[in-house]
């Protein structure tokens, strides 16, 4: 039996109320808020949190396969599922594979996970995360939220089983970004809604349950995931679903926007956290076509606790302003710092520092358990030599014993942090400290690792990992 055997998200810190906007430009003023990557973050760092998510609510196991979905990868040539599956420390056999173009990248990559585990005991990870972007002073800009959620695949210790899954495509221009271009189109709106999304996905669904030999009353629980949530009652409807008997999942718009490519598996993830055992899923995504699942709750989902649940990564939020928003994107030209030409980032030197850098490993002595940072052949307390094993800072809890604010340093949010952090179980690591409102800083902070961008010098960005606050 395949299916899914565990599930993480993440929703970015900072929110944009949309009356910001509307503000700004003299419009209207449309209800709720949308999710906002912060300027260090980007589809990587995003599917990297999740998939860290997903990975802690489970027993550890080897990960055989490593999908990364997105539409907004940061590298057109070179894979980017590899940052993912650096950062995570993963096996070098691990199997990766960046798959987009399309806002069905993540049930596309969901598909391959599960041929990928016919026959094999290691679960597959595939993680959906998307950083879409649109014109200022259009509806995309109101709508478009950014966020990442993983789904672990595999046949043991399933809590959905995937019974059914049916495909079609559909070759129509309504939302689309030529490549080069940072900037989304779209066609006319009643277009994009009539003759794309109600048509694709009212023909799709009635042909899986036409292939499943199935009923709209058989399912308990409808995942669906639409640009706009009023696209979504007409096909539903005409389909013979009871909107409200059939428990609609909450379309996320008013609290995190439309994310994209993630957007169908952070609506999945939330069914799933309120899901019973025997409950039975319709599960769409729509994209040049769609993608159908039919997925039943085991009986060891009643026993499968999320640490980070859905509720709380909405709760933990900072507003940010329009102004900000606008920085952060790049969507305003800035006049330059007067500084020096930043030095070029070594490709040899990231090469040489996958371990410790992207992996955020140090070392630990194995005679007398000293744990230090960077990686040293030296233990500074009992003077061991080379004989240690590396030690993983990425899932240790801190908290900060010294800082500064610079206001002087190059950052699209000033002032730039820079704290010591010592370790809970031991190591001290200077790190920038992101996501903090810079008055709420303190000695004794306590605060987590989370993976960032770092700096992007002549086409190398440079990944690494910072430090944020610990919420309860």
């Amino acid at each position: 039996m395949i299916g899914i055997t565990g599930y993480g998200v993440y929703i970015p810190f900072y929110k944009l109320d949309r009356a910001a906007i509307g503000s700004f430009w003299g419009g209207g003023r449309p209800p709720g808020e949308k999710a906002v990557a912060n300027f260090d973050e980007d589809s990587v760092t995003m599917a990297v949190e999740a998939c860290r998510n997903c990975l802690a609510d489970m027993p550890p196991k080897k990960t055989g396969a490593l999908y990364l979905s997105s539409t907004s990868l940061p590298y057109a040539e070179k894979q980017n599922a590899v940052f993912v599956a650096t950062a995570l420390d993963l096996e070098k056999q691990t199997f990766t594979s960046d798959i987009t173009g399309s806002l069905r990248a993540g049930t596309n990559g969901l598909l391959q996970a599960m041929a990928q585990c016919h026959g094999k005991d290691d679960p597959a990870l595939v993680v959906a995360s998307d950083t879409r972007l649109a014109k200022p002073f259009g509806n995309k800009e109101m709508s478009l939220g950014d966020g990442a959620a993983a789904l672990a695949v595999g046949s043991q210790d399933v809590i959905a089983a995937i019974e059914q899954t049916h495909s079609s495509y559909e070759d129509i221009y309504d939302t689309y970004r030529v490549s080069g271009s940072p900037y989304l189109q779209d066609w006319d709106e009643r277009f994009a809604r009539d003759s794309g999304y109600i048509r694709t996905m009212t023909t799709g669904i009635r042909e899986a349950l036409e292939k499943w030999h199935m009923q709209p009353a058989e399912f308990q629980k409808l995942v669906i995931s639409a640009a706009n949530p009023g696209y979504l009652k007409k096909p539903l409807k005409t389909l013979g679903f009871d909107f409200k008997q059939q428990q609609a999942q909450d379309p996320l718009f008013g609290a995190v926007g439309f994310t994209g490519a993630a957007h169908p598996f952070l609506l999945l993830c939330a069914a799933l956290e309120n899901a019973a055992p025997g409950e039975r899923i319709l599960f769409a995504a729509y994209g040049d076509g769609c993608d159908v699942f039919s997925l039943k709750t085991t009986d060891a989902i009643a026993g499968f606790q999320k640490s980070q649940k859905m509720q709380t990564l909405l709760q933990d939020r900072q507003a940010v302003t329009y102004q900000k928003y606008l920085r952060w994107k790049n969507l305003v030209e800035m006049e330059p710092a007067k500084r020096p030409k930043q030095e070029a980032a070594s490709s040899v030197a990231l090469y040489r520092d996958q371990k410790c850098g992207m992996a955020f490993n140090g070392s630990k002595c194995r005679n007398c358990g000293t744990i230090q940072y960077p990686v040293q052949r030296i233990c500074m307390n009992c003077r061991t030599k080379d004989d240690f094993e590396y030690y993983s800072f990425a899932d240790q809890k801190g908290q900060i014993t010294t800082f500064s604010h610079d206001f002087l340093a190059v950052t699209p949010d000033p002032p730039a942090t820079l704290a010591a952090v010592d370790f809970e179980a031991g190591g001290r690591v200077m790190l920038d400290i992101t996501d903090r409102e810079p008055d709420a800083v303190h000695i004794g902070m306590p605060v987590v690792p989370t993976f960032r961008k770092f700096r992007l010098t002549e086409g190398i960005q440079v990944y690494w990992w910072k430090a944020k606050p610990l919420k309860k």
